[in-house]
């Protein structure tokens, strides 16, 4: 039986603000944008959230609900650094860490002597008392279980401030736990299919569990066989100590919605570099362009298209992106958000083309534009295609 502990430190960005700023604790603030050019809430500290604001919504939505409310900017190099210290001081316990997010990460503690969850009272203590930070852990038989009890140990907190849960599933008693809760608890159940589900007598996880296997496949295929079995508590997954990068990605929102053409197609140039020049950074190349367009009433579509070969170019993922736009795009639509993104990553396999002098000079090009970027900042050079026409 494997030993794994999921942990969620609590509040994260708005922890480390209360760090920098004692004069901030007990105080209803949020991290994140600022409501007149539409930001959004990256963390809510406890007393925010009794007046119903949380992450993910509208800055200008969290005002209206809690007058008063302070807004802090988001300081991410700060985030990461003091992320970067939890995440060594789990690896001084275990070497087998998976983060999954800046405050996430499991642990595999099965050969360790103690059990799992007076390893993760410890180190729920030594992250307060040394860091400052507190942090909620699940303690189960696989990561399914271990994240779901987590995030039940939160929701069982009653008190002020921070929940500091610590919920521990023992062997054997997985599908027990899970049975009455809803079945959005499970990953991979979201509106649309609990909708459905609810359409067959399918409220909890238990009753998803007892539902016979083989209509669940014809319902809903290979979707079907998961969910089953997410429903009994079964998951084989390792903790896994590498974690590649799935996509890179630039995305803006526009403080106001932008119906102009040449407009929208200057911020997918600028998009489309700030990803080539991420995907340098990383080393890696990527065959699949992504285009996320969101329209002023908070619908977003998604279209992606695969290349002939990997790319870390900027003009390469332009040109696919705008291929990808210009499907989507209609003359004078507004739009409120625009994305741009590059997955199916691996090593850049330029090599192959080495005689073609075009590519040569284009990567040529970007690298020394990557290098004065690095060294003076990224507006030390621009493509004239993307200022506007009065600048």
């Amino acid at each position: 039986m494997r030993t794994i502990l999921h942990i969620d430190l609590d509040a994260f960005f708005c922890s480390v603000e209360e760090l920098r700023s004692p004069e901030l604790r007990g105080k209803a603030f949020i991290v994140g944008g600022l409501a007149e050019h539409r930001g959004v809430v990256a963390s809510a500290s406890y007393p925010a959230r009794k007046f119903g604001v949380r992450s993910a919504i509208p800055t200008a939505l969290a005002r209206r609900l809690c007058p008063g409310l302070i807004i802090v900017p988001s300081s991410h190099s700060v985030y990461s650094q003091r992320s970067h210290e939890v995440m060594g001081r789990l690896r001084e316990v275990t070497p087998l860490v998976e983060q999954i997010s800046i405050d996430e990460a499991f642990l595999d503690v099965s050969d360790m002597p103690q059990s799992g969850a007076e390893i993760a009272r410890r180190l729920q203590a030594e992250l307060r008392d040394l860091l400052g930070l507190p942090s909620s852990f699940g303690v189960a038989g696989n990561k399914l279980v271990a994240k779901i009890a987590s995030d039940i140990g939160k929701l069982a907190h009653q008190g002020e401030g921070p929940p500091y849960g610590l919920m521990v599933v023992p062997p054997g008693e997985e599908s027990a736990f899970l049975a009455p809760l809803p079945v959005t608890t499970l990953w991979g159940v979201g509106p649309k299919t609990a909708s459905r589900l609810a359409g067959l007598g399918i409220q909890t996880i238990g009753e998803l569990a007892a539902y016979p296997a083989g209509e669940l496949r014809r319902l809903f295929g290979i979707h079907g066989d998961e969910m089953h079995r997410r429903a009994l508590g079964l998951d084989e997954r390792p903790v896994e100590t590498d974690r590649e990068a799935k996509s890179i990605s630039a995305e803006t929102t526009f403080p106001r919605d932008v119906a102009d053409g040449e407009a929208l197609r200057r911020t997918l140039q600028e998009l489309s570099d700030i990803v080539g020049t991420r995907l340098r950074k990383e080393g890696l190349a990527g065959s699949t362009v992504k285009l996320k367009l969101r329209w002023p009433d908070f619908t977003t579509v998604t279209r992606q298209t695969k290349l002939a070969e990997p790319t870390d170019l900027g003009d390469v993922i332009l040109s696919a992106s705008l291929r990808l736009f210009d499907k989507l795009w209609r003359r004078g639509k507004a739009v409120r958000l625009l994305g741009v993104g590059v997955s199916s990553l691996g090593p850049p396999a330029r090599q192959l083309s080495l005689f073609d002098r075009t590519d040569l000079h284009a990567s040529q090009l970007a690298h020394t534009l990557d290098a004065l970027r690095a060294r003076y900042g990224y507006e030390v050079l621009r493509r004239a295609s993307t200022l506007d026409e009065d600048t």
